[in-house]
């Protein structure tokens, strides 16, 4: 399923890269629920490019596990590039590696309101030097569908910095 955003085959040139470059990737995931990772671990392997992931579904444990401040939260939403920015900072920082990628979103059915529908979401990446790319999708489809395209979306951007870094 959304294969044309990315595929397993892309995973394992994904994965290739990282090994030659001797990089790590790790995750920050809300709305996706740790599905970024599964799909990195079903590559053999994957133990020595993937550093962990965190599932912090719950505002509690933004704050907790990645230092996401209540303020912002407060300030921006939860699903706002500003707690996504400090999502990438924490996960980077919590398992040391060279690159991130974060997603907060309403997957649906609940959830929205009249500014943040279903299928807002916020992905990004950013590298251990504190580049980042972080943007705000509108996507489509079952809550399924939404966390898939929104797990593919930030590993295809995650792949592109690599690529372009190459």
């Amino acid at each position: 399923m959304y294969n044309y955003i990315f595929k397993k085959s892309d995973m394992i040139k994904f994965q290739k890269i990282l090994k030659k470059k001797n990089k790590t990737v790790t995750c920050a995931e809300s709305c996706t629920g740790g599905l970024i990772a599964s799909f990195i671990t079903q590559i053999s392997g994957s133990s020595s490019v993937f550093k962990g992931s965190v599932v912090t579904y719950s505002n509690e444990i933004k704050e907790q596990e990645l230092n996401v401040k209540k303020q912002t939260m407060i300030d921006f939403g939860v699903v706002s590039i500003e707690v996504v920015r400090e999502m990438l900072q924490g996960v980077l920082k919590k398992f040391n590696a060279d690159f991130a990628m974060a997603v907060s979103g309403i997957a649906g059915p609940n959830g929205c309101t009249k500014n943040k529908p279903v299928g807002t979401v916020v992905i990004g990446v950013m590298g251990k030097n504190g580049k980042e790319k972080i943007q705000v999708y509108n996507l489509k489809g079952s809550r399924k569908e939404i966390q898939i395209q929104s797990a593919k979306i930030a590993l295809k951007k995650n792949f592109k910095i690599l690529c372009k870094n190459s």
